[in-house]
């Protein structure tokens, strides 16, 4: 079986990962496994012969490490926390919580291409100032003679406006003007959310069924908020083309 193969074989208990596949499915360095089990923070991998297996519960271990050196922790305060976490003390849930209240929010597929693609596709359309424009909005990310756009879609739906003769610096102010009141349409539900469902107590003194819920009225929030925000739009446009049109056919007359 092959190392790739192997990382998604399930087995008792769960997949399994050679050294090379958590680390990479955790997004740390390989180096660091080591020390962690040296430190007390990761327990041992199960051996068979020469290979060591790693487990989802080291997965989540790894992941949960990575999360709190974030947070600025050091490996000493991470060894008290994951001492509270074996001992019942709900870290893993609260994380996880947080997980489930971020992830999923953005699911967008990145389009990378050379400068030299990025000028044949917009042509005379796109100048050097409309470049660095769209990556200060960030729509467009520019690392030497590499362009990464984070998200196909909006690529795909510049490329039709530039196509019908919209000049690009206008998009990008219409886009500039999108971005600005999507944060207050965000700040809006988040604000609710935070009052409504988390309270004033916040996420660290709340019990474990209280923190489920949460969890559930996240996951329910994303498509619904969505929803709103999108149907919402689609209800203005309908309002403004129709007034546009009888406007313009007002002029006919």
């Amino acid at each position: 079986m092959s190392s790739e193969a192997a990382g998604d074989t399930a087995v008792a208990g769960g997949a399994r990962y050679r050294r090379e596949e958590v680390a990479r499915a955790a997004g740390v360095k390989v180096r660091n496994l080591r020390y962690y089990q040296e430190r007390g923070l990761l327990p041992p991998p199960r051996r068979e012969g020469r290979i060591a297996w790693y487990s989802d519960e080291h997965l989540t271990r790894l992941r949960l490490i990575d999360d709190l050196l974030g947070r600025g922790y050091t490996v000493n305060g991470i060894a008290e926390l994951l001492a509270a976490w074996e001992q019942g003390g709900g870290i893993a849930q609260l994380l996880g919580v947080e997980r489930e209240l971020t992830r999923d929010w953005a699911q967008e597929e990145p389009v990378t291409m050379t400068l030299a693609e990025l000028r044949e596709m917009f042509g005379t359309a796109a100048t050097s100032q409309d470049t660095r424009r769209a990556a200060a909005l960030e729509y467009v990310r520019v690392e030497g003679d590499t362009v990464t756009f984070p998200s196909r879609r909006l690529l795909e739906a510049t490329l039709t406006l530039v196509r019908r003769g919209l000049p690009l610096a206008e998009i990008l102010d219409a886009g500039d003007f999108v971005q600005t009141q999507a944060a207050a349409v965000a700040d809006r539900f988040v604000d609710l959310f935070r009052r409504h469902v988390i309270g004033t107590d916040g996420l660290e003194r709340l019990s474990a069924s209280q923190l489920d819920h949460i969890a559930e009225a996240a996951a329910a929030l994303r498509p619904v908020a969505g929803e709103v925000v999108a149907t919402e739009f689609a209800r203005a446009m309908a309002r403004r083309v129709e007034a546009e049109v009888a406007a313009l056919l007002r002029t006919e007359q």
